[in-house]
């Protein structure tokens, strides 16, 4: 994620001590259909079919008129070979990860997550729930900024737009299905399971001490 700028003015007071920064991780999930007429490009059919709740549809594939993408259908256990999920590549280390970034002051971490889907890869998205919370890091940079992040993470509908690498942030960026996966660390496969679970109640950690 590029450094935002209220970060680099209180890196100008602070230097490189330790700095507790709010982030956001955006799973970005649509339904899919392994239907050949949905699988077309040149019949501008991809990952729209499934969208559409019209008669013709319902009669001809009733498969894909129960996997319309309403707020119901990620409500629910969510079969990994139904869904994509939105996977970006970094351009700095060349990770498989969902969509993440930094809090602004001021704004909630749910808008956070829709802002970067849309900067980072072109797509519209809905937020649906918060997944899960968790203390990222300790972190220390090449140039020895030292970070602590408390991650938000969401799940989020996808909208509209086809992904595409919209910022320097990422070398591609597409939905993948979620049986199909990269590899990517424990947070973000961990992230992913969770948001295909259907369990509507965020995930935190309680330490007693």
């Amino acid at each position: 994620m590029a450094t935002p700028d209220f970060i680099l003015a209180l890196r100008e007071k602070i230097g490189h001590d330790m700095l507790w920064i709010p982030g956001c991780t955006a799973i970005v999930a649509r339904p899919y259909c392994s239907h050949p007429v949905h699988q077309s490009p040149a019949a501008g059919m991809r990952g729209k079919v499934c969208q559409n709740t019209s008669a013709p549809f319902e009669a001809t594939h009733p498969h894909c008129a129960r996997m319309k993408a309403d707020e119901d259908f990620f409500m629910t256990p969510l079969a990994p070979e139904h869904v994509e999920i939105l996977i970006v590549e970094r351009a700095d280390n060349g990770w498989a990860t969902p969509v993440t970034g930094i809090v602004d002051p001021g704004e909630e971490a749910a808008d956070a997550a829709v802002r970067e889907v849309l900067e980072e890869t072109g797509v519209s998205a809905r937020p649906l729930r918060l997944l899960s919370t968790q203390v990222v890091g300790p972190v220390t940079y090449d140039n020895a900024d030292q970070a602590l992040y408390l991650d938000l993470a969401f799940l989020l509908r996808w909208d509209a737009g086809e992904p595409w690498p919209a910022d320097a942030e990422n070398t591609s960026a597409q939905f993948i299905r979620a049986d199909r996966l990269p590899a990517m660390n424990n947070r973000f496969t961990k992230t992913v399971r969770r948001a295909l679970s259907g369990e509507i109640a965020a995930e935190f950690t309680y330490s007693l001490t």
